[in-house]
Protein backbone atom coordinates (compact mmCIF):
# COMPACT_ATOMS: atom_id res chain seq x y z
CA UNK A 1 0.00 0.00 0.00
CA UNK A 2 1.04 3.78 -0.18
CA UNK A 3 1.21 5.62 2.87
CA UNK A 4 1.44 9.52 3.17
CA UNK A 5 3.00 10.75 6.31
CA UNK A 6 2.13 14.09 6.34
CA UNK A 7 1.53 16.98 8.99
CA UNK A 8 1.96 19.95 9.64
CA UNK A 9 2.08 23.49 8.75
CA UNK A 10 -1.27 25.82 8.61
CA UNK A 11 -2.26 26.23 4.51
CA UNK A 12 -0.54 28.62 2.47
CA UNK A 13 -3.21 31.31 1.33
CA UNK A 14 -2.49 32.08 -2.74
CA UNK A 15 -3.82 33.64 -5.61
CA UNK A 16 -6.18 31.61 -7.36
CA UNK A 17 -3.63 30.47 -10.39
CA UNK A 18 -1.13 29.26 -7.65
CA UNK A 19 -3.79 27.29 -5.96
CA UNK A 20 -4.49 25.54 -8.79
CA UNK A 21 -1.29 23.94 -8.33
CA UNK A 22 -1.30 22.80 -5.16
CA UNK A 23 -4.60 20.80 -6.57
CA UNK A 24 -2.51 19.15 -9.21
CA UNK A 25 0.15 17.75 -6.64
CA UNK A 26 -2.43 16.36 -4.43
CA UNK A 27 -4.13 15.08 -7.69
CA UNK A 28 -0.84 13.07 -7.82
CA UNK A 29 -1.37 11.16 -4.14
CA UNK A 30 -4.77 9.96 -4.07
CA UNK A 31 -5.37 7.89 -6.75
CA UNK A 32 -2.32 5.73 -5.61
CA UNK A 33 -3.55 5.75 -2.27
CA UNK A 34 -6.99 4.10 -3.27
CA UNK A 35 -5.79 2.15 -6.25
CA UNK A 36 -1.97 0.50 -5.25
CA UNK A 37 -2.11 -3.25 -3.61
CA UNK A 38 -0.57 -4.35 -0.55
CA UNK A 39 3.02 -5.78 -1.26
CA UNK A 40 5.10 -8.10 0.60
CA UNK A 41 6.82 -7.13 3.18
CA UNK A 42 10.28 -8.50 2.57
CA UNK A 43 10.54 -5.90 -0.34
CA UNK A 44 12.34 -2.67 0.96
CA UNK A 45 9.73 0.20 1.46
CA UNK A 46 10.73 2.90 -1.00
CA UNK A 47 10.40 6.40 0.52
CA UNK A 48 10.18 10.29 -1.62
CA UNK A 49 11.05 12.79 1.71
CA UNK A 50 10.35 16.48 -0.20
CA UNK A 51 9.34 20.18 0.60
CA UNK A 52 5.62 20.20 0.15
CA UNK A 53 2.85 18.24 -1.91
CA UNK A 54 1.48 22.06 -2.69
CA UNK A 55 4.43 22.93 -4.39
CA UNK A 56 3.79 21.64 -8.35
CA UNK A 57 7.57 20.36 -8.88
CA UNK A 58 7.28 17.94 -5.71
CA UNK A 59 3.88 16.62 -7.02
CA UNK A 60 5.23 15.84 -10.11
CA UNK A 61 8.37 14.28 -8.24
CA UNK A 62 6.35 12.05 -5.84
CA UNK A 63 4.29 10.73 -8.98
CA UNK A 64 7.46 9.59 -10.48
CA UNK A 65 8.10 8.16 -7.23
CA UNK A 66 4.64 5.88 -6.85
CA UNK A 67 5.45 5.23 -10.55
CA UNK A 68 9.00 3.53 -9.74
CA UNK A 69 7.09 1.73 -6.49
CA UNK A 70 4.13 0.38 -8.93
CA UNK A 71 7.18 -0.84 -11.50
CA UNK A 72 8.55 -2.96 -8.65
CA UNK A 73 5.60 -3.86 -6.60
CA UNK A 74 7.42 -1.94 -3.12
CA UNK A 75 5.45 -0.30 -0.61
CA UNK A 76 5.76 3.94 -1.07
CA UNK A 77 5.83 6.38 1.09
CA UNK A 78 6.07 10.47 0.99
CA UNK A 79 7.62 12.32 3.97
CA UNK A 80 7.07 15.87 3.00
CA UNK A 81 9.04 18.58 5.57
CA UNK A 82 7.32 21.84 4.54
CA UNK A 83 10.44 23.64 4.66
CA UNK A 84 11.07 22.31 8.43
CA UNK A 85 14.55 20.79 8.47
CA UNK A 86 14.30 19.13 11.92
CA UNK A 87 10.50 18.20 10.77
CA UNK A 88 12.39 16.29 7.69
CA UNK A 89 15.18 14.59 9.63
CA UNK A 90 12.96 13.30 12.00
CA UNK A 91 10.30 11.86 9.90
CA UNK A 92 12.96 10.07 8.64
CA UNK A 93 14.42 8.52 11.48
CA UNK A 94 10.64 7.41 12.40
CA UNK A 95 10.41 5.52 9.31
CA UNK A 96 13.67 4.00 9.27
CA UNK A 97 12.78 2.54 12.81
CA UNK A 98 9.48 1.48 11.32
CA UNK A 99 10.94 -0.66 9.04
CA UNK A 100 14.27 -1.62 10.89
CA UNK A 101 16.09 0.06 7.97
CA UNK A 102 14.77 -1.78 5.26
CA UNK A 103 14.31 1.10 3.21
CA UNK A 104 15.53 3.00 0.47
CA UNK A 105 15.33 7.22 0.87
CA UNK A 106 15.41 9.30 -2.04
CA UNK A 107 15.80 12.68 -0.46
CA UNK A 108 15.61 16.54 -1.57
CA UNK A 109 17.00 18.15 2.12
CA UNK A 110 15.24 20.95 2.89
CA UNK A 111 19.05 22.85 3.59
CA UNK A 112 22.40 21.53 3.02
CA UNK A 113 23.35 21.08 6.26
CA UNK A 114 20.39 18.39 6.59
CA UNK A 115 21.91 15.71 4.45
CA UNK A 116 24.62 14.75 7.00
CA UNK A 117 22.03 13.26 9.68
CA UNK A 118 19.77 11.99 7.37
CA UNK A 119 22.97 9.89 5.65
CA UNK A 120 24.12 9.15 9.01
CA UNK A 121 20.68 8.07 9.93
CA UNK A 122 20.36 5.48 7.42
CA UNK A 123 24.43 4.51 7.15
CA UNK A 124 23.28 3.13 11.06
CA UNK A 125 20.04 1.72 10.27
CA UNK A 126 21.69 -0.15 7.33
CA UNK A 127 18.90 1.62 4.57
CA UNK A 128 20.18 3.22 1.50
CA UNK A 129 20.13 6.74 0.45
CA UNK A 130 20.09 8.88 -2.65
CA UNK A 131 20.22 13.20 -1.86
CA UNK A 132 19.53 15.43 -4.41
CA UNK A 133 20.73 19.03 -4.77
CA UNK A 134 21.36 20.14 -1.54
CA UNK A 135 24.30 18.82 0.46
CA UNK A 136 27.86 19.67 2.32
CA UNK A 137 30.15 19.69 -0.62
CA UNK A 138 32.79 17.79 2.15
CA UNK A 139 29.88 14.98 2.27
CA UNK A 140 30.28 12.43 0.01
CA UNK A 141 28.56 9.03 -1.33
CA UNK A 142 32.39 6.70 -1.28
CA UNK A 143 32.48 7.96 2.72
CA UNK A 144 29.60 5.71 4.22
CA UNK A 145 29.87 2.77 1.35
CA UNK A 146 27.34 1.10 0.22
CA UNK A 147 24.59 2.79 2.22
CA UNK A 148 24.84 6.59 0.75
CA UNK A 149 24.40 5.62 -2.78
CA UNK A 150 24.39 8.84 -4.78
CA UNK A 151 23.68 12.32 -4.56
CA UNK A 152 22.19 13.68 -8.28
CA UNK A 153 21.85 17.54 -8.96
CA UNK A 154 21.93 20.09 -11.69
CA UNK A 155 24.42 22.52 -12.44
CA UNK A 156 22.61 25.48 -11.27
CA UNK A 157 25.05 28.27 -13.10
CA UNK A 158 24.42 27.98 -16.73
CA UNK A 159 20.88 27.48 -16.04
CA UNK A 160 20.44 30.56 -14.11
CA UNK A 161 22.99 32.10 -16.46
CA UNK A 162 20.32 30.92 -19.57
CA UNK A 163 17.68 32.31 -17.97
CA UNK A 164 18.70 35.90 -17.66
CA UNK A 165 20.25 35.98 -20.98
CA UNK A 166 16.40 34.69 -22.21
CA UNK A 167 15.51 38.35 -19.83
CA UNK A 168 17.67 39.81 -21.24
CA UNK A 169 16.91 39.35 -24.78
CA UNK A 170 12.94 39.48 -24.30
CA UNK A 171 14.46 43.57 -23.33
CA UNK A 172 16.50 44.44 -25.83
CA UNK A 173 19.75 44.61 -24.02
CA UNK A 174 18.91 47.38 -22.04
CA UNK A 175 16.77 48.05 -18.95
CA UNK A 176 16.72 47.45 -15.20
CA UNK A 177 15.82 44.05 -13.59
CA UNK A 178 13.99 43.06 -10.20
CA UNK A 179 15.25 39.28 -8.98
CA UNK A 180 14.09 36.65 -6.69
CA UNK A 181 16.01 33.98 -5.03
CA UNK A 182 15.49 31.08 -3.23
CA UNK A 183 16.63 30.13 0.09
CA UNK A 184 20.35 31.93 0.85
CA UNK A 185 21.94 28.60 2.25
CA UNK A 186 20.51 26.53 -0.33
CA UNK A 187 22.90 25.81 -2.98
CA UNK A 188 20.18 25.56 -6.12
CA UNK A 189 19.49 28.85 -4.93
CA UNK A 190 23.37 30.04 -4.27
CA UNK A 191 24.56 28.61 -7.87
CA UNK A 192 21.55 30.38 -10.00
CA UNK A 193 21.83 33.55 -8.24
CA UNK A 194 25.77 33.04 -9.42
CA UNK A 195 24.67 32.29 -13.04
CA UNK A 196 22.49 35.50 -13.17
CA UNK A 197 25.18 37.67 -11.72
CA UNK A 198 27.64 36.30 -14.57
CA UNK A 199 25.21 37.24 -17.28
CA UNK A 200 24.77 40.84 -15.68
CA UNK A 201 28.70 41.36 -15.57
CA UNK A 202 28.30 40.37 -19.51
CA UNK A 203 25.85 43.13 -20.06
CA UNK A 204 26.48 46.38 -18.58
CA UNK A 205 23.18 48.01 -20.58
CA UNK A 206 21.17 46.28 -17.96
CA UNK A 207 20.50 47.29 -14.11
CA UNK A 208 19.89 45.31 -11.21
CA UNK A 209 17.23 46.87 -9.60
CA UNK A 210 16.94 44.94 -6.17
CA UNK A 211 17.65 41.50 -5.33
CA UNK A 212 15.60 40.11 -2.55
CA UNK A 213 15.41 35.86 -1.34
CA UNK A 214 11.77 35.35 -1.36
CA UNK A 215 12.69 31.39 -0.14
CA UNK A 216 11.01 29.60 -2.78
CA UNK A 217 7.83 31.04 -1.59
CA UNK A 218 4.88 32.18 -4.07
CA UNK A 219 3.64 34.12 -1.13
CA UNK A 220 6.54 36.38 -0.52
CA UNK A 221 7.34 36.56 -4.17
CA UNK A 222 3.98 38.33 -4.72
CA UNK A 223 4.56 40.53 -1.80
CA UNK A 224 7.81 41.23 -3.16
CA UNK A 225 7.39 41.82 -6.97
CA UNK A 226 4.07 43.98 -5.52
CA UNK A 227 6.28 46.34 -3.58
CA UNK A 228 8.63 46.50 -5.98
CA UNK A 229 5.84 47.49 -8.45
CA UNK A 230 5.09 50.10 -6.40
CA UNK A 231 8.33 51.81 -5.60
CA UNK A 232 10.28 50.95 -8.94
CA UNK A 233 7.26 51.50 -11.06
CA UNK A 234 8.07 51.51 -15.16
CA UNK A 235 11.59 51.23 -13.99
CA UNK A 236 11.19 47.12 -14.30
CA UNK A 237 12.27 45.94 -17.54
CA UNK A 238 12.05 42.12 -16.21
CA UNK A 239 11.63 39.74 -13.59
CA UNK A 240 14.26 37.05 -13.12
CA UNK A 241 13.04 33.97 -10.86
CA UNK A 242 14.94 31.41 -9.60
CA UNK A 243 12.59 28.92 -9.52
CA UNK A 244 8.66 29.05 -11.63
CA UNK A 245 6.53 29.15 -8.25
CA UNK A 246 8.05 32.67 -7.26
CA UNK A 247 8.12 33.18 -11.33
CA UNK A 248 4.59 32.77 -11.73
CA UNK A 249 3.47 34.89 -8.58
CA UNK A 250 5.64 37.71 -10.27
CA UNK A 251 3.16 37.34 -13.36
CA UNK A 252 0.16 37.23 -10.91
CA UNK A 253 1.41 41.13 -9.70
CA UNK A 254 2.30 41.76 -12.99
CA UNK A 255 -1.49 41.15 -14.58
CA UNK A 256 -3.24 42.91 -11.34
CA UNK A 257 -0.94 45.90 -12.51
CA UNK A 258 -1.74 45.06 -16.04
CA UNK A 259 1.37 44.51 -17.28
CA UNK A 260 1.27 40.72 -17.69
CA UNK A 261 2.83 40.16 -20.82
CA UNK A 262 4.49 42.92 -20.74
CA UNK A 263 7.55 42.52 -19.01
CA UNK A 264 9.19 39.41 -19.24
CA UNK A 265 9.43 36.75 -16.32
CA UNK A 266 12.10 33.70 -16.26
CA UNK A 267 11.52 31.00 -13.95
CA UNK A 268 13.44 27.42 -13.39
CA UNK A 269 11.99 24.22 -12.59
CA UNK A 270 9.79 23.11 -15.36
CA UNK A 271 6.52 23.12 -14.05
CA UNK A 272 3.13 22.23 -15.85
CA UNK A 273 1.92 25.94 -14.81
CA UNK A 274 4.90 27.83 -16.12
CA UNK A 275 5.44 25.77 -19.28
CA UNK A 276 1.54 27.02 -20.31
CA UNK A 277 2.19 30.30 -19.22
CA UNK A 278 5.22 30.42 -21.61
CA UNK A 279 2.63 29.42 -24.72
CA UNK A 280 0.29 32.29 -23.34
CA UNK A 281 3.20 34.83 -23.57
CA UNK A 282 2.85 35.28 -20.01
CA UNK A 283 6.83 33.81 -19.33
CA UNK A 284 9.67 34.22 -21.32
CA UNK A 285 11.31 30.69 -19.96
CA UNK A 286 11.79 28.42 -17.59
CA UNK A 287 14.28 25.26 -16.98
CA UNK A 288 12.53 21.41 -17.01
CA UNK A 289 15.04 19.23 -14.35
CA UNK A 290 11.82 16.46 -14.64
CA UNK A 291 10.82 16.16 -11.16
CA UNK A 292 9.20 13.25 -12.78
CA UNK A 293 12.76 11.14 -13.02
CA UNK A 294 14.20 12.69 -10.20
CA UNK A 295 11.18 10.95 -7.96
CA UNK A 296 11.58 7.80 -9.84
CA UNK A 297 15.03 7.52 -10.86
CA UNK A 298 16.52 8.67 -7.34
CA UNK A 299 14.73 5.53 -5.53
CA UNK A 300 15.66 3.08 -8.85
CA UNK A 301 19.40 4.18 -8.28
CA UNK A 302 19.04 3.08 -4.56
CA UNK A 303 16.69 0.32 -4.60
CA UNK A 304 19.23 -1.15 -7.25
CA UNK A 305 21.82 -0.81 -4.83
CA UNK A 306 19.94 -2.39 -1.80
CA UNK A 307 19.23 -5.61 -4.03
CA UNK A 308 22.35 -5.88 -5.18
CA UNK A 309 22.19 -4.75 -8.67
CA UNK A 310 25.04 -3.13 -8.31
CA UNK A 311 27.83 -2.46 -5.96
CA UNK A 312 28.12 1.35 -4.91
CA UNK A 313 31.38 0.96 -4.09
CA UNK A 314 32.96 -0.77 -7.22
CA UNK A 315 31.07 2.42 -9.06
CA UNK A 316 33.04 5.89 -10.75
CA UNK A 317 32.77 9.12 -8.66
CA UNK A 318 30.87 10.30 -11.59
CA UNK A 319 28.14 8.05 -10.46
CA UNK A 320 28.01 8.73 -7.33
CA UNK A 321 27.81 12.46 -7.21
CA UNK A 322 26.78 13.69 -10.63
CA UNK A 323 24.53 15.86 -12.62
CA UNK A 324 21.16 15.35 -14.43
CA UNK A 325 20.11 17.19 -17.76
CA UNK A 326 18.47 20.20 -17.73
CA UNK A 327 15.98 21.25 -20.98
CA UNK A 328 15.80 25.21 -21.25
CA UNK A 329 11.99 26.13 -22.47
CA UNK A 330 10.93 29.13 -24.52
CA UNK A 331 8.36 29.60 -26.50
CA UNK A 332 10.01 28.18 -29.30
CA UNK A 333 9.72 24.42 -27.64
CA UNK A 334 7.47 24.86 -24.69
CA UNK A 335 4.28 23.38 -26.64
CA UNK A 336 6.10 20.33 -28.33
CA UNK A 337 7.65 20.30 -24.34
CA UNK A 338 3.97 20.13 -22.96
CA UNK A 339 2.46 17.43 -25.48
CA UNK A 340 5.56 15.17 -24.68
CA UNK A 341 5.85 15.37 -20.93
CA UNK A 342 2.73 16.97 -19.31
CA UNK A 343 -0.50 15.90 -21.68
CA UNK A 344 0.92 12.48 -21.69
CA UNK A 345 2.59 10.60 -18.83
CA UNK A 346 6.19 10.28 -19.27
CA UNK A 347 7.82 6.88 -20.27
CA UNK A 348 10.52 5.66 -18.48
CA UNK A 349 13.13 2.90 -18.04
CA UNK A 350 13.65 2.60 -14.54
CA UNK A 351 16.46 0.45 -15.57
CA UNK A 352 18.62 2.86 -17.13
CA UNK A 353 20.05 4.19 -14.15
CA UNK A 354 23.16 6.18 -15.40
CA UNK A 355 21.17 7.42 -18.93
CA UNK A 356 21.39 11.05 -18.29
CA UNK A 357 24.50 10.88 -16.01
CA UNK A 358 26.19 14.38 -17.64
CA UNK A 359 29.66 14.73 -15.33
CA UNK A 360 30.57 14.47 -11.90
CA UNK A 361 29.66 17.47 -9.73
CA UNK A 362 32.42 20.22 -9.38
CA UNK A 363 33.09 21.85 -5.89
CA UNK A 364 34.48 25.26 -6.01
Amino acid sequence: MVHKLISGAPGIKRRDILKGAGLIGMAGVFPAILTRPAFAADKPTVVNSIRSLSNPYHATWNKGGAAFAKSVGADYVTLVTEGNSEKGIADIKAILAKTGGNAVINVDPNDSPDARPIVEAAKAAGAYVVTQWNKPADLHPWDFDPNYVAHISFSGVPYGKAMAETLIKQMGGKGGIVALGGIESNIPAIERKKGLMEALAANPDIKLLDYQVANWSATEALEKTNAWLTQFGDQIGGIWAANDDMALAAVEALRADGRAGKVPVTGIDGIQLAVEAIQKGELAGTVAWDPYWQGGMGLAIGYAAKTGVFDPAKEPKDHREFYGKGVIITADNAKAYYDENIASEPKMDWSDIWGRVTGQIAYD
